[in-house]
């Protein structure tokens, strides 16, 4: 039993999800975590990592068909806890391409768009973005400046999007825009005409993963290139509660990685002669930050069995996530005062964690955005508009 799991959340879980959440442990302990330091500070991401997610059926796992594995939501959310344990970025991707990319398809895309681009991207063959926040508009997408507009039987494409997740190394990007009848969805291949796209450097933050600025010159786009499902400010949203869903799951997977980090080390670095696990301030650190985490996991396996019985509810959504994200920043943080001066390194996990968060507390939703919608929920007043 793992020390971690005071409350044994273990056994809440059916052998499936265990299975599956032990495979992801393995691929992340031999693939991930002897490389991931220098990834960050090299602010690289291993593109050839995509087709090894792919054959662990780990992107679009919780979507059916073309494909993919089919698995529940649980299974799903226990994955990306996994991949996060590793690093933000790379649950970071595997969200991306399975949660907004491929989501946005599976539900909204015609059959030819499906069978298209779903098979190859769940095998990471081909990689996927999703085109939603612009460089002056964030938490208000609905007043996006993107533009699509009719020219015969085609579209015609100009804006920029902003902060893009695989953006720069996309094969698809899946590009939200206003259009004289609500806002649309569209899939732009890369190479199409007037589609550009640059990589976004200096990142203190997820250095360990790809982030990309689209812009769309007067891109001319068949109508087969449209959405069909897709109307309204609703669908993306639809698409970013998909995404959120993981990063509930996520954020906990970085907090139980830094606090393991910061317990190993606690039990052999010595001073005044005996571990300063034995001392009773890193006890109460290391208790409270296991209390949390404890509750931060019942909280996400909660919310992924009421996803599974079709019962969620968006502002349910945003407890998790305001919930996780802050708690697990808290956590990676108080872990590097326990590891002092070595925690600062990239020797240690936690600081890594806690700059990855600071991203990961502001994407997808804002922590105020989700503070509105629960205020929102409590009051009935929906205080943003």
């Amino acid at each position: 039993m793992d020390a971690l799991d005071l409350l044994d959340i273990d056994g809440l879980l059916t052998g499936e999800e265990r299975q599956i959440q032990e495979t992801v442990a393995r691929f992340v302990a031999d693939h991930v975590r002897p490389h991931v330091a220098d990834w960050f500070e090299e602010g690289t991401f291993p593109r050839d990592l995509a087709p090894e997610l792919g054959r662990l059926g780990l992107l679009g796992m919780h979507l059916d068909g073309y494909g993919c594995a089919g698995t529940g939501a649980v299974a799903y959310g226990l994955a990306c806890l996994e991949l996060e344990a590793g690093d933000s970025g790379l649950r970071s991707f595997a969200s991306v391409q399975g949660s907004l990319a491929m989501f946005s398809i599976h539900r909204y895309g015609s059959e030819e768009q499906r069978q298209e681009w779903l098979p190859r991207m769940a095998a990471g063959e081909a990689i996927g973005c999703f085109g939603l926040t612009e460089p002056d508009v964030g938490s208000d997408p609905a007043n996006m400046r993107t533009r699509a507009v009719r020219d015969g039987d085609d579209w015609i494409l100009t804006g920029t999007k902003m902060w893009i997740t695989n953006g720069s190394i996309a094969d698809v990007a899946t590009v939200w825009a206003q259009t004289e009848d609500g806002i649309h969805g569209f899939l732009v291949p890369r190479g199409t005409p007037g589609f550009t796209s640059r990589t976004i450097k200096r990142k203190l933050s997820l250095r360990a993963s790809v982030t990309g600025e689209l812009h769309f010159d007067g891109v001319r786009l068949p109508s087969s290139a449209r959405l069909p499902g897709a109307r309204g400010l609703g669908a993306p949203l639809s698409c970013l509660g998909e995404a959120r869903f993981g990063i509930v799951f996520g954020a906990a997977g970085a907090a139980r990685d830094s606090l393991r980090a910061a317990l190993d080390y606690a039990n052999t670095r010595e001073q005044f002669g005996r571990p300063i696990a034995a001392f009773q301030l890193t006890q109460e650190k290391l208790a409270d930050m296991a209390v949390d985490l404890n509750t931060a996991t019942l909280l996400a396996v909660h919310l992924g069995r009421l996803k599974e019985a079709g019962r969620v509810q968006p502002h349910q959504i945003s407890v998790g996530k305001l919930n996780n994200v802050r708690t697990a920043l808290a956590i990676a943080r108080e872990c590097r005062t326990i590891l002092g001066g070595s925690g600062i390194t990239l020797d240690y996990s936690p600081l890594r964690h806690a700059n990855n968060l600071e991203s990961v507390l502001t994407y997808e939703g804002t922590s105020e955005i989700h503070t509105l919608v629960i205020g929102q929920k409590l009051t009935g007043h929906a205080a943003y508009r």
